[in-house]
């Protein structure tokens, strides 16, 4: 039986993407320099984002969350002015 003080590796994926009302540039180029000129006329729009793969050493998926989380605001990964960061459990 594992303790509940066992810890093991956890993949957690950060996700890092400009807020809604701001411009994304990389997107729209994405939008309309390939997929519109190659007759995909059925998407409407595309926002980038960048990802980060991080495994951490945690007891739990929350555990490994929060710890994430405060690392991603104590070293400014993102700017969360202008940038959302979502977080989530890879799967296995």
């Amino acid at each position: 039986m594992i303790s509940s003080q066992e810890k093991r590796i956890i993949q957690v994926i950060v996700t890092i993407s400009n807020k809604p009302f701001l411009n994304d540039p990389e997107g729209e180029t994405v939008l309309k320099d390939l997929i519109l000129k190659e007759g995909y006329q059925d998407i409407l729009s595309v926002r980038s984002a960048k990802s980060l793969s991080i495994k951490v050493l945690a007891r739990d998926n929350q555990d490994a969350l929060d710890k994430i989380k405060r690392m991603c605001e104590d070293l400014r990964i993102y700017n969360p002015i202008v940038s959302t960061c979502e977080l989530t459990i890879a799967n296995k």
